[in-house]
């Protein structure tokens, strides 16, 4: 589905029900159902240039997403695509004619940015990388930039990074939201991926341009369990990284997440799922096919 049809389509939704909403036709449990199936139908799935991906170049990696399904991509740095800060003006508008000339979206680039050392000078360089970032994404047609909190320095209190890494996170929303580009933060490194600490981070980034890259990790289901961790980032859910979906390969909750990520609060989710697997298989563009069919069957059956 293409994101013009999306829209269409929502807006048609959207129109509809509040139409039938006030002739006073339908009872509030089945306005949430409505609105479950409205966030289904939202979901897409895409890919990431982790692993999958990572020796092809932007026409092979748009080439062999359509040719599988895959409706979008998130380019990750250092990868062969060659999407990095350093291109100059006539390459970025390259890159987005590609795109926008394919039935393929590019959701966005994955940046390695993180915010959380001690030394300013550091922080600071990232924070000005990160805005590098959200120039290119911006000029060759993405919607966001993943950046991530990756760890807690044992010298320093966990309280003091988790709000330095939020108030950087601050900063570049702000910066970012002049050019309509999300910053989405990747639940991500040691101490940093545990969910409680990614809501302080959160409440202190406390910006719409700021939001969550759920990572499927195995930490969300420590403590109070996976529904609950999950529901603690919800409200600032705006992109999945999701891992090989094919029976066998990984142990998630697949289908409580898709379930949930149907009813999710957040009014900056944008739907993307995106795969992001460290394990390569010997035939991607089939592997590929094989998480299609897999994704869809989760949607229809969560």
């Amino acid at each position: 589905m293409t994101q013009n049809h999306y829209s269409l389509s929502r807006r048609s939704f959207l129109s509809h029900s509040s139409a039938i909403v006030a002739g006073g036709l339908i009872t509030g449990s089945l306005i949430e159902r409505c609105a479950a199936t409205s966030n289904a139908s939202k979901l897409r799935l895409g890919l990431v240039t982790y692993q999958w991906g990572k020796d092809w170049a932007v026409p092979e990696l748009i080439q062999n997403c359509s040719e599988a399904g895959i409706e979008g991509i998130e380019l990750r740095s250092t990868h062969k695509h060659g999407v990095e800060i350093q291109l100059d003006t006539a390459k970025r508008q390259e890159v987005k004619k590609r795109f926008s000339d394919s039935p393929v979206a590019l959701v966005g680039l994955g940046s390695a940015c993180e915010y959380h050392a001690v030394d300013p000078a550091v922080v600071q360089k990232n924070i000005d990388e990160t805005k590098a970032w959200v120039d290119l994404c911006h000029e060759v047609g993405g919607s966001g930039v993943k950046v991530r909190p990756n760890g807690l320095p044992k010298e320093v209190p966990v309280e003091k990074t988790l709000e330095q890494i939020g108030k950087s996170l601050l900063t570049v929303g702000k910066y970012a939201a002049e050019f309509g580009i999300q910053i989405r933060v990747e639940v991500h490194g040691a101490g940093t991926q545990e969910i409680p600490n990614m809501k302080t981070i959160m409440d202190v980034a406390d910006h719409p341009n700021v939001v969550v890259c759920w990572n499927c990790n195995p930490t969300d289901l420590n403590g109070a369990g996976f529904e609950t961790n999950y529901k603690m980032l919800d409200k600032w859910m705006g992109t999945v990284h999701i891992h090989d979906l094919r029976e066998g390969k990984n142990k998630y909750p697949w289908k409580e997440l898709f379930s949930l990520l149907t009813s999710c609060q957040s009014k900056n989710f944008t739907g993307w799922c995106l795969l992001e697997d460290g394990a390569v298989p010997q035939d991607i563009v089939m592997a590929l096919k094989e998480n299609r069919s897999a994704f869809d069957l989760l949607i229809q059956n969560r």
